[in-house]
């Protein structure tokens, strides 16, 4: 909603609830903007769009933002999570346009700052893409950080810029 109002020709909102996407489109309506809501799961819908671009489409990307669910639970299940963060990075940097945006968002305390990071970086070398931080992200006051309770230092994100070049 607030590419949206803030004046984007095209805003695309994805989520596998249905539910979400009613709400999402109801709450277009009620701004006066126009939100595509599209109920699949994130990494599918990803992959369909890069098969557009593959078969010759130009479609790529000015912005792409992502805010998924935590995909871990546990210390276990570290490892795997990594490689969903770095999986669902590496198809977006794949659909951005030279200049392209992307905000990227995590939001277990399991995966600390460097891992996902480090997430982000593998999927860049993979991809190739050169990214350019612009700005670095936490929760906010109303959600302190503890000292000595890292646990409670569980969102971060990246808001990266994709230079031209790849």
């Amino acid at each position: 909603l607030a590419c949206a109002r803030a004046g984007a020709a095209e805003v695309t909102a994805v989520d596998v609830s249905q539910e979400a996407m009613d709400a999402v489109e109801r709450n277009a309506r009620l701004n006066g903007v126009s939100v595509r809501g599209v109920t699949d799961n994130a990494f599918d819908f990803l992959k369909k769009e890069a098969a557009l671009v593959r078969d010759g489409g130009e479609h790529k990307w000015d912005l792409i933002i992502l805010d998924p669910p935590s995909f871990t639970r546990n210390k276990k299940s570290v490892h795997d999570a990594m490689r969903g963060y770095k999986e669902i990075h590496l198809r977006a940097m794949k659909l951005l346009a030279p200049g392209g945006i992307l905000s990227t968002f995590c939001c277990s305390h399991h995966a600390g700052t460097g891992l996902f990071r480090e997430s982000i970086l593998e999927a860049a070398i993979d991809a190739p893409a050169t990214l350019r931080l612009i700005q670095q992200h936490g929760q906010r006051p109303d959600h302190p950080v503890l000292l000595n309770i890292p646990e409670t230092e569980y969102l971060k994100g990246f808001t990266y810029e994709l230079l031209p070049g790849r």
